[in-house]
This record gives structure tokens, sequence and C-alpha cells, in this order.
């Protein structure tokens, strides 16, 4: 349902009071004032702070630096004339007692009359009591086709012709982008060579990370990881592999859905974050790193505010991948949390989209506790997969230490006896493997040569791997993925090896 046709349903069915967050208040007027003209040409009464009533000759100026002035006109004028009153930044003052008591009265009164009261606010901040009166309607962000239309504007204006594949292009990066981001980095475009081109494309996104640098919600994370850099993991890298034109139009044409996401459930230090960074590298599209604790305020309502913003901003830079580290952190104990009820409401908004979402937001989650998870997160519809990424088996091993020795030592990388190094490291993790290769770096380095594999060994040798220090987790961990609730990352680790036996015991 398209937002004309809501807020009409709205005016017909005579809500008294409705709320619009939004940061596009001249499009949203614009809207209003359609809307108002096929409701039977209703008058649109505009109100701010600072200048008051303005529009109407008889009424301007009135309630100017007085909001509740600005509300005493609404009942004064005939019960029976029908009319919008579009209140801005009123978000200000609700929590002002009288104010919020006259809106509660108002409330009561226009339910009988063909007024509507449209709060609008770059923010949503809602106090307790008036929870239940005010009506929150959501006003999307332009389509592909209204951002279309304003293209062909500034290109018109401009008396050049653009190719349909650049206009295509164009239209495309612009998505997400409010109608006055868009007119002014497109207008600094024609102001800096005079026209629109394909280049220019660079020039929206670089809009779309200063919005993201604004907002301190999510991080733009460039990377430079590729799939080759993970060690092991086959069967996660040819899952990958698979989806990597999955963006496409052609996939689209084909009739495949946008892929949804992919939840990473392990032990710590096996390679979760780096495949993160290198699926975003590999398809070729901006990764955002989402810190959950960023959502968190302590204002009423601003946490789930902050929420949406997120959600926004994501599908503002889409096709992208969102990448939430440690989720399992995040929306632990949501019962027992003595919050009022805001972590289980943000996660409420949060796997609601991840369920609904249309846009090519692709999530990919990480955790290291599945016990802390909620089960709504695991259904199926909040992600295409789920992979449990486990120890590497020896053969992993080797592939791990190759791959970091291949870009160490690029030139020496045959002196180092990998196949010794894999055997001599049993329930090492791939983040251990790295830091004993730092520990024999700077052993060498100490005593002013290169290292060795014995200074690898004896690094090694003084390490104490998570696997034995957190034995117990890492078992519950291994017996939730064997019992089939995920499918497995490593086509050789020793997780596979154990349910391939329990297969061909059952078998026999």
């Amino acid at each position: 349902m398209s937002f004309s046709h809501e807020f009409e349903l709205f005016l017909r069915a005579r809500y008294p009071l409705i709320y619009i967050p939004t940061q596009e208040e001249e499009r949203v007027e614009t809207a209003i004032a359609y809307s108002a003209k096929t409701q039977g040409n209703r008058a649109v009464y505009i109100w701010d702070f600072v200048d008051g009533y303005h529009g109407n000759p008889n009424d301007i100026g009135v309630g100017k630096r007085n909001p509740l002035q600005a509300l005493e006109l609404i009942e004064k004028l005939p019960a029976n004339a029908p009319a919008i009153f579009v209140l801005r930044d009123f978000h200000r003052f609700l929590e002002d007692v009288s104010v919020a008591r006259k809106l509660r009265n108002l409330a009561r009164l226009l339910k009988s009359q063909p007024k509507n009261i449209v709060i609008l606010s770059p923010q949503l901040t809602i106090p307790e009591d008036l929870g239940e009166v005010l009506t929150v309607m959501e006003f999307p962000l332009p389509a592909a086709a209204e951002i279309r239309l304003e293209v062909e504007r500034l290109v018109n204006a401009t008396g050049q012709t653009l190719e349909p594949r650049t206009l295509d292009e164009l239209v495309r990066s612009c998505q997400g982008l409010s109608i006055d981001r868009i007119r002014r980095v497109l207008s600094r475009a024609i102001a800096t060579h005079g026209e629109l081109r394909s280049e220019d494309v660079e020039l929206v996104l670089e809009e779309k990370r200063q919005i993201i640098r604004q907002t301190q919600i999510l991080d733009f994370y460039p990377t430079t990881a590729n799939i080759s850099d993970i060690g092991g993991l086959d069967n996660l890298k040819d899952w990958l592999l698979r989806r990597g034109g999955a963006f496409s139009d052609r996939a689209r044409h084909y009739g495949l859905p946008h892929p949804r996401g992919l939840l990473l459930v392990g032990i710590q230090g096996t390679g979760k974050s780096l495949t993160a960074k290198a699926i975003a590298h590999h398809w070729h599209l901006p990764l955002l790193r989402l810190d959950v604790g960023r959502l968190f305020a302590g204002l009423v309502g601003e946490s789930e505010s902050r929420t949406r913003q997120m959600i926004q901003l994501a599908e503002a830079l889409a096709p992208c991948i969102l990448w939430i580290d440690e989720i399992d952190k995040a929306f632990s104990g949501l019962d027992s949390r003595g919050d009022a009820g805001t972590t289980s409401r943000v996660f409420g908004t949060f796997v609601t989209w991840m369920a609904e979402k249309t846009t090519p937001v692709f999530v990919v989650a990480t955790a290291n506790n599945i016990q802390a998870l909620p089960p709504e997160m695991l259904r199926k519809g909040r992600f295409d997969e789920i992979f449990f990424v486990g120890l590497p088996s020896q053969e992993e091993r080797h592939a791990i230490f190759a791959v970091h020795l291949e870009r160490l030592r690029p030139h020496t990388l045959k002196s180092y006896d990998c196949d010794r190094l894999a055997y001599e490291t049993p329930d090492f993790s791939g983040a251990e493997i790295e830091q004993t290769l730092v520990e024999a770096m700077h052993i060498g380095f100490s005593q002013n040569r290169d290292f060795t594999t014995d200074d690898i060994l004896e690094a090694a040798s003084q390490m104490v791997p998570l696997a034995r220090t957190a034995q117990e987790q890492i078992q519950l961990l291994q017996d939730w993925a064997a019992s089939g609730k995920a499918r497995l990352a490593s086509k050789h680790s020793p997780l596979s090896c154990r349910i391939q036996q329990q297969i061909r015991q059952t078998d026999g």
C-alpha cells in the first residue's frame, strides 16, 4: 500500500493524531497536499514554532512561538470544516504536560470531526502517555519511478540526453537517498562538468557513505580479504561461490530472489569474521558493520528509532553486506533484561525486517554461543543458511599455515614444513595459528634472523588453545551442530568425520 493510499484511508477513518517521522519535510508536505485535494479539497494548515501558522491569510502568525495556542486554533474552527493541521517539529513539545493533555483532549474531540493533526518530526519520540492516541505512519524513501522522474528532470535542464544504461545506473545508485540529497549530489555533478556521466555513480556512493559517517550507527568497512584467504571451509566457500551473481539483473530475470543472509555459528577464531569480509570483496559489494550496542539509547523510543534508521541506512546502500559480529551477545537473555522491554522491541523490529525485507541487503551474522540466541532468530526465513564453523582439520590447518606464510614470506614459503606444522598443532583455531606465527616472528626478530619452522613449533608449544580451556562449551557447540541443526562449513573437519562415522555405524 502506497503512502498516499494509506494516508487517505486514515483521513476517511478519522484518525485524529498522525505522527510521521521523516527527514523529507518538503516531500511529505507535497504528498499531504495531494491527498487533501483528492479528499474533497480539505484545507491544509501548516505550523512551525518560528512563524506560527502560514498559508491561510486569516490565520498567519497564529501560534507563533506558542505550541499550545497552535492546538487551540484547531478547536476554534467550525466543527464541520474539513482540514489537516501539519505541525512541524512538534515532537519537541510532547513532554510538556499542557501540550500532552491538549492533544489527548483533541484526540477525543476530532473523532467526530473531519479534521486531522499531522506531527512531522525527523525522529520518532513518543511519550508513554501519548502512545495510545498517536498513530505512526512510515514515509518511505522515493521509489525507483520517482527517482527516475527527478533524474530525467535534471538531465532535461542541462539539455543533454543520457543513454538508457547510464540512466538506469544513476537511478539504481540513488535508491535509498532522499529527493533533497539526490538533487544535491546530481547538481554537484552537473556543476563539476556541465552534465551527468556514468562516473557520477561514485559521487552518489560517497554521499551514502557520508550519511553513514553522520549517524555513527553503522561503520563503512573497507575490505581486501579474498575467498582464497580463508583456509578450509570448503562447503561454505562452494555455497558462496554459487551465489556470486545472485544480485545481478540476470538473476532477477531468471526468477531468483535476492539472497537473504547467512548465520555463522562456531568456535572463536575459526574465520567467521574473515568470511564476512571476504564475501563483500568477492561479490564487489559495500560492507557495513553493525555494532548492536550503538542501537541502544537512554531515551524512551530512541533505541527503536535508531533501529529503523539503521535499516534505512542499510537499504540506502543496497545491494550491500550487513555484518553483525557476535549477535549472540547483543540479544541474549531477552526476558531477563530490566530495560522495560527495549531490547525485545529492538529485536522484534530487526527479525521482522529480516523476514520481510525485499531489498538486496545480505545479512552476515556471527555467533559463538548458539544457546544464547533466541529461537526466533534461527527460524527459517531469517537466513538462507546456518553454517557451523568448527576447528580446522589437519588438512585445513596446512592450508591456513600456507595462506599466512605466503602473505608473510612469499619468497621463502618452501622453506617451511607446513605438513609438520599442521600435524603438531591439533585443536588450534585459525586465529591461534596466526598468533603462533606472530610469536615465532618475535623469536626470530629478537635474534636478528628470520623465523623458522622450529620457531613456530616452539611458539605453539607455549600456547594453550581455546579448545582445551573451554572444552565443555565447545563440546556443546559440536553436539548442537552434530544434531543436524546447521550445515558444516568444512568437508573434512573433525566434526564432519565424526558425523560420517556415526552414519556408517547406524547403517551397519
